[in-house]
């Protein structure tokens, strides 16, 4: 099984500048996109439904335009979900699910705290409310694989200008001490680290100052997965090129 999770920045934008055309030679079974940035009917076109998916998207009610999530799948879901139950995340866009068996394939577009503290607030509030549904998760019985954006770093190894960013959101300390909480204490895995435990791979770079030229980037979007895949792990991908955003698509293949 594999799967590709990418931050689109815009799935028109990306289409146009040809993730279509890519995917089909990646031989994904599923791809979970974050930043639709359109209403579903704006995605229910040819050229956004690549033959042999069925696709499906969860997109913002609060702005047209913004945020959103989709999910496109080589084998039909038995069930799809589209909220967790808090309107102010819901109506976002952020959070879509795709459930098969006992493996549940999440869709995740976890929010920024950049643009001033009011949305870094509500990204701390997000933090706090979705810790006890993870650890839902974990209890459930059911297997996760959580995709998505995160909008946060974890180590040092993680980011390349480490230091200069510890007063950055995305870098606070506070954001880092959760995904520790999630990744030590909870016990989901981080997929990307498990198998390169020294790697300094980057999923998104600044569109400011040449960062990817440089690669001054930073590692923020992951496939977290519960224990249970932990030894289903076989091999991972970032792939920066083409260029479709400012996000890198990032896949898994599983055993």
């Amino acid at each position: 099984m594999k799967i590709i999770s990418f931050n689109a920045n815009g799935l028109r934008s990306a289409a146009s500048k040809g993730f279509f055309d890519w995917l089909p030679a990646q031989d994904a079974d599923l791809v979970c996109i974050q930043e639709i940035k359109a209403q579903e009917h704006q995605l229910r076109v040819p050229q956004m439904l690549p033959p042999g998916y069925t696709a499906y998207f969860r997109d913002a009610t609060t702005k047209k335009g913004y945020s959103g999530v989709g999910i496109y799948t080589r084998r039909e879901p038995d069930e799809v979900r589209t909220a967790l139950g808090w309107d102010a995340f819901d109506e976002e866009g952020r959070y879509l699910e795709a459930r098969f068996g006992n493996l549940s394939v999440v869709s995740l577009y976890f929010p920024s705290g950049s643009s001033g503290d009011e949305r870094q607030q509500f990204k701390f509030r997000c933090i706090e409310w979705f810790t006890p549904i993870l650890q839902e998760w974990l209890t459930s019985g059911r297997d996760y694989v959580v995709c998505g954006d995160w909008n946060i770093v974890h180590t040092r190894k993680d980011i390349r200008n480490w230091t200069s960013n510890q007063k950055n959101s995305g870098c606070l300390p506070e954001e880092r001490a959760w995904l520790d909480q999630l990744f030590v204490q909870q016990g989901w895995v981080d997929s990307y680290r498990h198998l390169h435990p020294e790697g300094e791979d980057y999923t998104w770079w600044s569109q400011r100052g040449g960062a990817r030229a440089k690669n001054v980037g930073w590692r923020i979007d992951y496939q977290v997965v519960s224990p249970g895949l932990r030894d289903r792990l076989r091999s991972c991908s970032i792939h920066p090129e083409p260029r479709f955003s400012d996000h890198a698509p990032y896949a898994v293949v599983y055993a």
